[in-house]
């Protein structure tokens, strides 16, 4: 059995430009994880949910072309404040946002790594 919380400590402590680690389940909900110390969430919690539950239906859409494609490894969004990076992991949604300014041509392996670390 993952060990969830752990797998969000470990991964928020790879990069000081992380501000959320969070595992979401299929229905959207918040299992583990949160916002890194220090910093302040940019919408209010409200909006959280709306972003998981929209979060988990984007998954299951991509998961559509998983035989023609693959299965996804993780989806990243450049936004004008943020990096989103999602992660299927089972029905769960590893769920990352960041600073623009992380390396994000490198920082989704290394979260692959840590991922298949906790599955063993």
């Amino acid at each position: 059995m993952m060990d969830k919380q752990a797998m969000c400590d470990s991964i928020q402590k790879l990069d000081p430009l992380i501000r959320f680690v969070g595992l979401i389940n299929d229905k959207g909900h918040k299992e583990a994880g949160g916002m890194t110390e220090g910093k302040k969430t940019l919408e209010d919690s409200k909006k959280d949910e709306m972003l998981y539950m929209g979060l988990a239906l984007r998954v299951r859409m991509r998961q559509e072309f998983d035989s023609e494609l693959g299965p996804v490894k993780f989806a990243l969004s450049y936004r004008d404040k943020v990096v989103v990076m999602s992660f299927p992991i089972g029905k769960d949604i590893l769920l990352i946002s960041a600073e623009r300014d992380i390396n994000f041509c490198k920082f989704p392996f290394e979260v692959l790594k840590i991922i298949d670390q906790y599955r063993k």
